[in-house]
């Protein structure tokens, strides 16, 4: 990885104006243009869809349903990764957030984490997306079978199975499940014993 990475171009939301500031600052100060900023964070999924920013900073001050409602509609609009930040890890929120999508976070306020994050998090949407390129659809769920097994310590029917269940309880396809999993694989914290189900922390 180069020590002067290409600049790139960044939206930045976050309902609080200081913490907006410190965060356009931060980005800036890394080399990369805010193209644009948003104080309303039911307003992103439209400027990410008008901008076109290769990354999206979204800061969530609540944890709720109404939070991953919001995340949900970016990243349906977005053609970009996006970035959550959270005042406070919450597990089980980020776990649900990279279900629907999300491929990167940082807690606590952690901005001079911020450059790695970018680095780590575009690399994998990147590879995300080449592999769904090369290789279609069932390259995704092949891979999604792959983490399942792997994480859970099944055979691949069981895998599967567990493909099936999930796109069944939630009315999606199975594909969108698989790509979920692609997705979430690498953001979600490392399980502490046998029977968390959560993903690896690349």
């Amino acid at each position: 990885m180069s020590s002067r990475p290409e600049p790139l171009r960044v939206l930045v939301a976050n309902e609080r104006v200081d913490r907006l500031d410190a965060t356009t600052r931060v980005v800036e100060a890394l080399g990369h243009a805010v193209i644009a900023r948003e104080l309303n964070v039911a307003d992103v999924a439209q400027a990410t869809a008008d901008s076109r920013p290769d990354v999206a900073l979204v800061a969530l001050g609540e944890s709720s349903e109404h939070a991953l409602q919001l995340i949900s509609r970016i990243v349906q609009e977005a053609a970009c990764p996006v970035i959550v930040l959270l005042e406070v890890e919450d597990p089980d929120f980020i776990r649900e957030a990279a279900r629907r999508g999300v491929f990167g976070y940082l807690a606590g306020g952690e901005l001079e984490e911020l450059q790695s994050e970018l680095d780590i998090v575009l690399a994998r949407f990147a590879e995300f997306h080449n592999l769904e390129g090369a290789f279609g659809r069932r390259a995704v769920s092949e891979r999604a079978k792959g983490i399942l097994m792997e994480r859970h310590g099944v055979d691949e029917r069981e895998a599967f199975e567990l493909l099936r269940a999930q796109a069944r309880n939630s009315g999606r396809k199975l594909v969108d499940v698989a790509e979920a999993v692609v997705a979430g694989h690498a953001l979600l914290p490392a399980k502490t014993s046998a029977s968390r189900s959560t993903a690896e922390t690349s």
